[in-house]
């Protein structure tokens, strides 16, 4: 009996020793729990269905997508981008560089500054970039559409790839659609699908707005993709996206070159500015040749800073401090 007494104290020992340390681990999990809940994205390593909102602001309007095809439109892009993480961390680190240009055209311009998430997801914000219909540049002009809002095209230049100069034709071009149409909206809609198209569209459906056309797959993406790129933007962190001011790409220190007369040769003249030729495309992507025909205009040929070229130190520009974490 006594022996059974002395086992029977000894396992109350036992189990009393070990519900304090589980109470311990208890507690020391929950705690890590939290911090880990307080310190890591909403989207963590499972794959998980971002939230959709009853509303988002775009183009300073605030805009209800609960009705079936509006929640499912955004939910179909802020689910794509979420999940689209190399592509979307690039986007990031050029519109490190990019956004410093396009901002203040539009501002000028009386354009709404939400329309710069336009030229992320015409381009990727890469000057050079050309679609199988032969679209080029930031903004994604075909040629005949770049000459009517003012851009030069010709065998040796190509002002669609100036993200300068094709944001002002843009600024034109939604202008000139806003005029037209009175929403913010429908203008987006049209620079994928062309304003004649929505035009008819809007004529032919009955309806005032893009968001209620039958319209083809591409177009009708389009305004929920300005929207969901906002977010992810304006949230990166939130959506899974985790940066720092090293990670963006730095805007590097230029200086203009006024030519006027005609280039035969772009390597020698990048020679005798210092730079390489390789140097003098990438900061001029308007360059199409290896020469410059001029015909009479003057052009501005941006040199980059031999000293800034190099990432020697880490980036600490950032042009939108919800980018980053701190």
């Amino acid at each position: 009996m006594c022996r059974i007494r002395l086992l029977n104290k000894n396992t109350v020992s036992c189990i009393a020793a070990g519900l304090v340390c589980l109470s311990a681990c208890i507690a020391i999990s929950s705690n890590d729990a939290e911090k880990v809940r307080e310190e890591r994205p909403l989207v963590t390593g499972v794959t998980t269905s971002p939230d959709v909102p009853s509303s988002v602001t775009v183009f300073g309007e605030q805009t209800d997508i609960t009705r079936y095809n509006m929640h499912e439109g955004y939910d179909r892009e802020i689910s794509s981008f979420t999940y689209f993480h190399s592509t979307v961390l690039l986007l990031f680190k050029r519109a490190n560089c990019v956004f410093p240009i396009i901002e203040p055209i539009l501002a000028a311009n009386g354009i709404p500054d939400d329309f710069k998430y336009l030229a992320v997801i015409e381009s990727h914000l890469d000057p050079r970039v050309s679609s199988p219909a032969r679209a080029v540049g930031t903004w994604q002009f075909l040629e005949s559409t770049g000459k009517q809002y003012g851009l030069t095209v010709t065998p040796t230049v190509d002002e669609r790839c100036d993200v300068a100069k094709s944001t002002l034709a843009a600024c034109k071009y939604l202008k000139e659609a806003y005029h037209k149409y009175g929403s913010w909206f429908n203008v987006a809609a049209s620079y994928n699908g062309g304003m004649g198209r929505i035009s008819g569209e809007l004529n032919k459906q009955q309806e005032e707005s893009a968001f209620d056309l039958w319209l083809v797959q591409e177009t009708a993406r389009y305004p929920y993709r300005i929207m969901a790129i906002k977010q992810v933007f304006e949230n990166p962190y939130k959506y899974g996206f985790v940066l720092h001011a090293k990670d963006l790409y730095k805007p590097i220190k230029t200086r203009e070159v006024s030519v006027s007369g005609d280039i035969p040769d772009l390597a020698e003249f990048a020679k005798e500015q210092g730079v390489t030729y390789a140097d003098v495309k990438r900061f001029n992507p308007w360059l199409r040749d290896r020469k410059l025909n001029t015909l009479g205009k003057t052009y501005k040929i941006l040199i980059p800073d031999a000293e800034d070229m190099y990432y020697k130190k880490a980036n600490t520009y950032v042009h939108d401090s919800r980018w980053i974490v701190k």
